[in-house]
């Protein structure tokens, strides 16, 4: 039998109400090791401390399981994001870059969550955005809309920038949590990646949508009208 885990209270401890929040860390810690395929219901409830039939007061199966995992998963996952947004008023490129940097830590700080957001469903396809998921997307599209300016400027597809963006963050995070980034690698940091590769994709597409003056590259202006580096510089996090 898999040994209790020590963030789950154990069955003694039990009270109506707390079962639920017991199998989510259990199935949480059980994504981050397997993956969000590699457990079964009656093993998040032994890890939980309960008997196999208890779950299913709570959970139809471990998919349902899973998809509470990746619905909270989402929630934190906004959390941190607004949090590194903060400041975005006085500075928004640098609080671009605090994004940037608090996705990869949220990565590799939370296996199991980022496991069960971003893994293709127990049938290999896709699953379909919840709220949480649509939220979070729209905080970063916004974070991106304010950054190149687009209510004065226009002309910058959001939808398709936003998407660059996190496909670039996803991929990022994915190669460094197979330790194929960063010295050790003998590679890049995450990080450095990251800042350099996002603000290529945003100075690349103010310069598409502003109207050329003449032969030569678009100018790439900050939204405020002056020219500046897009990309946030290295950070000292790894």
């Amino acid at each position: 039998m898999a040994k209790s885990d020590p963030d789950v209270p154990r069955r003694q401890g039990y009270h109506h109400g707390n079962l639920r929040e017991a199998l989510v860390v259990a199935a949480r810690n059980l994504i981050a090791e397997r993956g969000p395929a590699g457990f079964t219901l009656i093993e998040a409830a032994r890890r939980a401390g309960v008997s196999g039939a208890a779950p299913y007061r709570h959970f139809k199966d471990r998919d349902a399981l899973v998809a509470e995992v990746c619905r909270r998963g989402f929630e934190e996952f906004g959390r941190r994001l607004s949090a590194a947004w903060i400041g975005a008023e006085t500075d928004p490129i640098s609080a671009f870059g605090r994004m940037g940097q608090a996705y990869l830590a949220f990565a590799r700080e939370e296996p199991g969550y980022y496991a069960a957001m971003f893994a293709p469903g127990p049938t290999r396809t896709p699953r379909l955005p919840g709220e949480a998921a649509g939220a979070t997307f729209a905080r970063l599209r916004d974070a991106i809309g304010r950054i190149t300016g687009n209510g004065r400027q226009g002309g910058v597809d959001l939808g398709l920038l936003a998407h660059e963006v996190w496909a670039l963050s996803h991929g990022i995070a994915t190669l460094a949590a197979a330790g194929l980034l960063g010295p050790d690698a003998g590679a890049p940091s995450p990080s450095d990646i990251l800042s350099a590769g996002v603000g290529k994709l945003i100075a690349g597409a103010i310069g598409a949508a502003e109207p050329r003056q003449g032969p030569g590259p678009a100018p790439r202006r900050r939204p405020d009208g002056r020219r500046r580096q897009l990309a946030a510089g290295p950070s000292d996090q790894r």
